[in-house]
C-alpha cells in the first residue's frame, strides 16, 4: 500500500461532518491551475474490482463542478465515462472546465486523471432554482408499495473499513426480498439505502480553520450540495451487478470465488481479514437471495403450467463486470436528505455481446421521485476453455 494515497496530507476529519463528507472532501490546487481538485483522503477500492469504487469518481466530480457553481444553480443531470481504472494508491487531480454559463443553465465537464492520463470524464448541467416557471408539465413514477420498511438500525457491514484510515463504508444498504419474479428482463431488485451519521448543513469542503474565522459563512442551498454527492456516490452501489442477479449468477457464494479473490490481495493480515468478512457478507446476501428465487421457482410451477427459469447451478461463471459509462437524471435535487432511507428499484432491460444495460429508480421515503440512473458495463463470462486453463 502506498505511503502517499493523496498528493496532500489527509486533514483532520471534521467531527461535525458525517463519514460520507470526510470520504468525498476534496482539497483545491490554487498553485497549479484554477478549477482543479483533488481527493483530500485515500479512494476505496472494492473487493475483487479491477480498480477503485466507481461511486467516488462519479461524486467528488460532481463536487469539483459544484464549487464552481453558483449557489441557485444545482445539478439536474451527469453523463460520465468510465475511461480506465483507477488506482487507489495514486492522487487523482479533477480538471473542471467551465463549457458555458447561461442565464437558466450552466454547463461543465470534468476529467478526473492519473499520471497524466484520464481515467473518467463527465458532462454536468445545472439548472437556476425557479426556471422552469409556474406552470409546469409535472408527472412521476410512484414508489412501489410492496416493499419491506427498512431498519430502525445500522446494517451488518459496519465492520468493513473502507480506507486507509479506518473509517467505516460511509453507507449503509439492506437489500429487500425478491418480490418480482419472471425472465432476467422482468426481474425487479430493491435495497434501501442512506449515508450514516448525519450530513452537516454547512457548505461542503469547508476546513475547520475557515470556521473558527468566521469564512465562507453559511449560505441558503449550500448544504444541499453535499447530499447530492452522497447519491452519487451511492447511485454506484451494486449497479451493474444487477445483470448478473438477474441471471443469478452468484460471485461470492461460492468459496472458492472467496478465496481466489484473496489471493490476489497485497494489504496487511488485517486488510485481509477485514476483505473476507466483507466478501463473506456478500456471500450470505447472494446465497439468500438465490433461496428467495428458488421459492417463487417452485410457488411458480405449482401454479402454472409453464417451466421456472434455468438455475444458477449450470455452470455458468462471471469472468469479468466493470461499468463504461454511468448517467444520473437529478429529478428533485433539494427535496431529500440522503442521510435518510432512500428506496432504489433495479432492473435490466437488456444484455447481450457481452455488454449488460441496468435502469435504477430512487425515491425519498416519502415517496419522492428523486432521481433516475442508467448503467452500462461489460458483463462476460468465463468461456468453456478458459476455465479449464
Amino acid at each position: 500500500m502506498s505511503r502517499h494515497p493523496t498528493l496532500i496530507k489527509p486533514p483532520k476529519s471534521l467531527p461535525h461532518h458525517s463519514p460520507i463528507e470526510n470520504v468525498l472532501s476534496l482539497l483545491p490546487l490554487v498553485d497549479i491551475g484554477p478549477d482543479i481538485y483533488t481527493n483530500a483522503r485515500p479512494l476505496w477500492h472494492p473487493p475483487g474490482a479491477r480498480g477503485i469504487y466507481g461511486g467516488a469518481a462519479i461524486a467528488q466530480c460532481l463536487s469539483a463542478a459544484q464549487a464552481t457553481i453558483p449557489p441557485d444553480f444545482t445539478v439536474h443531470s451527469m453523463h460520465c465515462y468510465f475511461v480506465l481504472a483507477g488506482n487507489s494508491e495514486i492522487p487523482i487531480l479533477y480538471h473542471v472546465e467551465r463549457v458555458r454559463d447561461g442565464r437558466s443553465f450552466i454547463t461543465r465537464t470534468v476529467q478526473a486523471r492519473q499520471r497524466g492520463k484520464c481515467i473518467f470524464t463527465t458532462t454536468l448541467s445545472f439548472m437556476k432554482e425557479g426556471s422552469g416557471g409556474k406552470e409546469k408539465v409535472e408527472h412521476a413514477v410512484p414508489m412501489p408499495t410492496d416493499v419491506t420498511p427498512p431498519p430502525d438500525t445500522e446494517s451488518s457491514r459496519s465492520a468493513w473499513s473502507a480506507n486507509d484510515s479506518g473509517e467505516s463504508q460511509p453507507f449503509e444498504s439492506v437489500r429487500c426480498p425478491v418480490t418480482r419474479h419472471g425472465s432476467p428482463a422482468e426481474r425487479k431488485l430493491r435495497q434501501w439505502i442512506r449515508a450514516r451519521g448525519r450530513i452537516s448543513d454547512c457548505p461542503p469542503n469547508v476546513r475547520e480553520e475557515e470556521l473558527a474565522q468566521g469564512e465562507r459563512a453559511h449560505q441558503p442551498g449550500n448544504n444541499h450540495q453535499a447530499h447530492l454527492s452522497a447519491l452519487a456516490y451511492m447511485s454506484d452501489s451494486y449497479f451493474i451487478g444487477t445483470v448478473a442477479r438477474v441471471h443469478r449468477l452468484m460471485r461470492f457464494a461460492n468459496r472458492q470465488n472467496i478465496e481466489r479473490t484473496l489471493r490476489g490481495f497485497r494489504g496487511s493480515q488485517e486488510e485481509r481479514d477485514q476483505m473476507r468478512r466483507y466478501l463473506e457478507e456478500i456471500a450470505r446476501e447472494e446465497a439468500e437471495e438465490h433461496e428467495q428465487f428458488d421459492q417463487l421457482d417452485k410457488s411458480q410451477s405449482s401454479s402454472s403450467s409453464s417451466s421456472p427459469s434455468a438455475p444458477a447451478t449450470d455452470g455458468r461463471r462471471i469472468g469479468m463486470m466493470v461499468s463504461l459509462d454511468h448517467t444520473i437524471y437529478f429529478h428533485n435535487p433539494r427535496a431529500f436528505r440522503a442521510d435518510e432511507w432512500m428506496l432504489t428499484e433495479m432492473a435490466s432491460p437488456w444484455a447481450g455481446d457481452g455488454r449488460g444495460v441496468v435502469m435504477q429508480r430512487i425515491w425519498s421515503k416519502d415517496g419522492t421521485l428523486i432521481a433516475s440512473c442508467v448503467q452500462e458495463g461489460v458483463v462476460r463470462l468465463v468461456q468453456k476453455d478458459e476455465s479449464k486453463l
